[in-house]
């Protein structure tokens, strides 16, 4: 198994030692699959996360295994100062109760931003009052904090709404101070998708990079090179990868990402889990 580069106390003391910086740079860790944490001026955001072995145990006696490849970074019940934490879709790597119940209940008044489409599915997953998430749809805008997020569509394999035409998979851009950033969620490159990032003047995405191989009998993902793609296509600053090294069955090297990263002058920052980038390494900044 895979170690991060830092568990938890050590995870702990780098996130409080800049905890109480006031000027407009932030810090992000990546903390495994898609989840991130983001520091910005005292406040903490987190996408995504991913922090138990739930889905290991749910498929331990089926055809499609997933094991577990890196070890978990921080156990959820210590992340006590979390403001704002996301989900882009229904999936458990995305919206795990074992992971989300023990931070909503460290944190009281955190909210959890969602798909307006899952607001029902999210509620009853997690137990929690039906008025506490903000959900948003495509285009939407909804101000959390110090966050404001914008809804992006996603399609995972496809863009898939609800009865009222929402959209069931987005990914988040989100703005603070003089920064903005990108998180697809789980996604492939669909029709449209670039003209809802071009104009959008993004300085860090997040983007996974898994593919998506029919064999693997999962929704897939854009592969290292798309992602790559993505970005020089709508100026985006910087890209880190995720949605790899978390399950044996789903995940793939970031050779190809950082062979069209040379190749093509995008600027690229791979993270191992548990590791952190400063908003003063991304170019142009």
């Amino acid at each position: 198994m895979m170690e991060p580069v830092q568990t938890g106390e050590a995870f702990l003391r780098d996130v409080a030692s800049t905890a109480k910086t006031r000027d407009d740079g932030f810090r992000t860790w990546w903390l495994g699959q898609s989840g991130f944490l983001i520091q910005w001026r005292g406040h903490h955001i987190l996408f995504d996360p991913y922090l138990s072995d739930s889905l290991t145990r749910k498929y331990a006696s089926t055809d499609k295994p997933h094991v577990r490849l890196t070890r978990q970074v921080i156990e959820p019940d210590r992340l006590d100062f979390i403001e704002v934490v996301t989900s882009s879709h229904n999936h458990t790597d995305h919206l795990d109760a074992e992971t989300l119940a023990p931070i909503i209940a460290t944190g009281p008044q955190l909210r959890l931003v969602i798909p307006e489409a899952n607001r029902r599915f999210v509620c009853d997953r997690l137990g929690c009052d039906p008025d506490m998430p903000a959900g948003l749809d495509d285009g939407e805008e909804v101000e959390v904090g110090a966050f404001r997020f914008r809804g992006v569509a996603a399609a995972h394999n496809e863009v898939e709404c609800d009865e009222d035409g929402r959209c069931r998979f987005l990914g988040y851009i989100v703005r603070f101070g003089s920064w903005t950033v990108y998180h697809s969620g789980d996604t492939l490159w669909h029709e449209g998708l670039t003209g809802k990032l071009v104009d959008q003047g993004i300085d860090l995405a997040f983007l996974p990079i898994n593919g998506n191989r029919p064999e693997r009998r999962v929704a897939g993902n854009l592969d290292g090179a798309e992602a790559v793609h993505l970005a020089c296509e709508t100026g985006i600053g910087m890209v880190i990868p995720c949605h790899f090294e978390m399950f044996a069955f789903n995940t793939e090297t970031p050779e190809l990402f950082l062979q069209t990263a040379e190749a093509t002058g995008q600027p690229v920052r791979v993270l191992r889990s548990g590791e952190s980038l400063s908003s003063r390494e991304i170019p142009g900044r």
